[in-house]
C-alpha cells in the first residue's frame, strides 16, 4: 500500500490524492486486478480518464470466463477497488508517463459481495474475527526459484546460480534481480525487511513487513506479480512451484500470525514459562486439529506434497514448539507486540485470501472451543523413528493432493470459512487436477517399466 495513503481518511480525501498523483506522474491507464479461486492475478486496463467510473464500481466483466466465478446466465459482475491499494507501476514509467493498478474485490450487479471472490472471502473471516473483538495480524515469507529462459524466452529447468544459503555474490547472481525487486515493491508502498539468496540452488527471500490480514493477502499477491515481472526483464522466469527440482529443498510461505486485542498482543503474556498467553495456546490447538482439513488450501497442487517430505526443512509432522524448526507450527524468539505463531507447512502456490482465512478460522475455533494445547515438541523430529513419533502421538500432514482433498471435503473448516460457492467449485477443480495427474503416465514410469516389463 502506497505510503501515500496510509491514514485514515474520507474516500473524497483519498480519491483527490489520486487524481493528484495521475495528474503529477501522468498515469494514462489504469489496472483493475482481482484473483480467480486459485489466486492467478487477473486485470482489466482502463484509460485513467475513466477513473470516477472506476471508484464507483461501474467497471463490469464476464464472471463465466473466470474459472470457478459464475454461469453463463449470471455473468455479469462489478469491480469495486480498495483506494488504499492504488500505486503507480514503477516499471512502468516512460518517456514521462505511467500505468498504475488497483486491486479489487468482486460485487453482484445489486452491490453485495460476489461470494466467489477470493477476498471477499478473507473479507468476512476478518469481520467474524473483529465481532469476537480481534484484528488478525499475518506476515507471510515467500520463497521463490529463478530459471533461465532459452533463447525463444521458454523457461528451462537450470536454476539462474549454484549460490546457497545467505551466500553473497558471485556465487548469488540474483543480488541485482533481487535489488530491482525492492526498488519496485517500496516505490510501491511496501516496508521491506530482509533480501537473501535462500538454500537452495537459484531459490532466493525477500521479507516485507506484516499487515492486517486482507493487507497480508493483498501484499502477497502483489509481490508475486512483480517478482515475476522483475525477473522476466532480466530474461529469467520467477516461479513459485513449491517443489521445482527433485533432491534439494522447495519453497515455503511461512505464515506468521497473531491476534490483537484493545491494541495489545492477545498471544503474549510475560507470567508463563513461554511468554504466550492462554488465547496463543488455543489458538495453535485449533491449527493443529485441523491442519489437515485445510492442507489443500495451504498446499494445493500436487507438486506441494513432494516439498513436506523429511530432509530438506518442511514440515510433514504435526507438532508444534517453541523453537524446533522441524516442527509445523514455531514461536518465534521475539515477544511482547511480536508474539506471533508460525506455520511452516504452507506454501506459495496457495491463494494468499484463502489460505490465511483458513489458518486464522482454525486458530479462532481453538479458542472459541477453549481447546487444550498438547505438550510441545522440542526434540528433532526429522530424525525421530517411526515408534518415537507414535509414542509421542505426532501425527503425519497428508502425503498426497488426493488425500488432502479428502481431509478438506470431510472437515467442517473448509466449508465454514469458504463458503459453498468457492467450497464446492475448489473441490470439484481440485479432484479433477487430482485426476489428470493420478491418471496420467509419467516419465518416471516410461524410464522403469517399460523397458522392464
Amino acid at each position: 500500500m502506497s505510503e501515500l495513503l496510509v491514514s485514515e481518511q474520507t474516500n473524497t480525501s483519498i480519491i483527490e490524492q489520486i487524481k493528484e498523483v495521475i495528474k503529477q506522474k501522468h498515469v494514462e491507464l489504469l489496472h483493475l486486478q482481482f484473483v480467480d479461486i486459485e489466486g492467478i492475478l487477473k486485470h482489466v486496463t482502463v484509460t485513467a480518464e475513466q477513473l470516477d467510473d472506476v471508484v464507483e464500481g461501474k467497471i463490469m466483466f464476464d464472471g463465466s470466463s473466470i474459472k470457478g466465478f459464475s454461469p453463463i446466465n449470471r455473468s455479469d459482475l462489478y469491480l469495486l477497488p480498495d483506494l488504499q491499494t492504488f500505486a503507480v507501476l514503477p516499471w512502468t514509467v516512460e518517456n514521462g508517463y505511467a500505468e498504475a493498478r488497483f486491486l479489487c474485490s468482486v460485487v453482484n450487479p445489486d452491490g453485495t459481495l460476489f461470494e466467489g471472490d477470493p477476498r471477499n472471502v478473507l473479507k468476512k473471516t476478518v469481520e467474524r474475527a473483529k465481532q469476537k473483538g480481534y484484528t488478525i495480524s499475518v506476515g507471510p515469507e515467500l520463497e521463490f526459484f529463478l530459471f533461465k529462459t532459452d533463447e525463444n524466452g521458454n523457461v528451462t529447468t537450470e536454476p539462474q546460480d549454484n549460490g546457497g544459503y545467505f551466500e553473497p555474490s558471485p556465487k548469488d547472481l540474483g543480488e541485482r534481480v533481487r535489488l530491482d525487486i525492492y526498488r519496485a515493491l517500496k516505490a510501491m508502498g511496501f516496508t521491506i525487511e530482509a533480501s537473501h539468496h535462500e538454500v537452495a540452488e537459484g531459490q532466493h527471500e525477500i521479507n516485507f513487513k506484516y499487515a492486517d490480514a486482507l493487507g497480508a493477502a493483498d501484499n502477497a499477491t502483489t509481490y508475486k506479480w512483480v517478482v515475476k515481472t522483475v525477473a522476466r526483464k532480466y530474461g529469467l522466469h520467477a516461479t513459485f512451484m513449491p517443489k521445482p527440482i527433485f533432491g534439494i529443498n522447495g519453497s515455503g510461505m511461512h505464515v506468521n500470525i497473531s491476534l490483537f486485542k484493545d491494541g495489545e498482543n492477545a498471544f503474549f503474556d510475560p507470567t508463563d514459562d513461554n511468554q504466550l498467553s492462554e488465547t496463543a495456546y488455543q489458538f495453535i490447538a485449533g491449527l493443529l486439529r485441523h491442519v489437515k482439513s485445510f492442507a489443500a488450501i495451504t498446499n494445493p497442487l500436487v507438486n506441494s506434497y513432494k516439498r513436506l517430505v523429511p530432509g530438506y526443512e518442511a514440515p510433514c509432522y504435526i507438532a508444534w514448539s517453541a523453537s524446533n524448526r522441524s516442527a509445523l507450527i514455531r514461536i518465534p524468539a521475539k515477544r511482547g507486540l511480536a508474539t506471533r505463531v508460525e506455520l511452516r507447512c504452507p506454501d506459495p502456490s496457495a491463494n494468499p485470501y484463502l489460505a490465511f482465512a483458513v489458518i486464522a478460522e482454525a486458530g479462532l475455533d481453538g479458542i472459541e472451543k477453549s481447546s487444550t494445547c498438547p505438550a510441545p515438541i522440542d526434540e528433532d523430529i526429522f530424525h525421530m523413528t517411526a515408534e518415537r513419533r507414535a509414542e509421542l502421538g505426532i501425527e503425519n500432514l497428508p502425503g498426497s493432493l488426493g488425500k488432502a482433498i479428502e481431509e478438506l471435503e470431510g472437515g467442517a473448516i473448509g466449508r465454514h470459512t469458504l463458503g459453498d460457492h468457492v467450497f464446492n467449485e475448489y473441490i470439484a477443480m481440485k479432484k479433477n487436477e487430482w485426476d489428470s495427474y493420478r491418471t496420467a503416465v509419467h516419465t518416471w514410469e516410461i524410464e522403469h517399466y517399460q523397458t522392464k516389463f
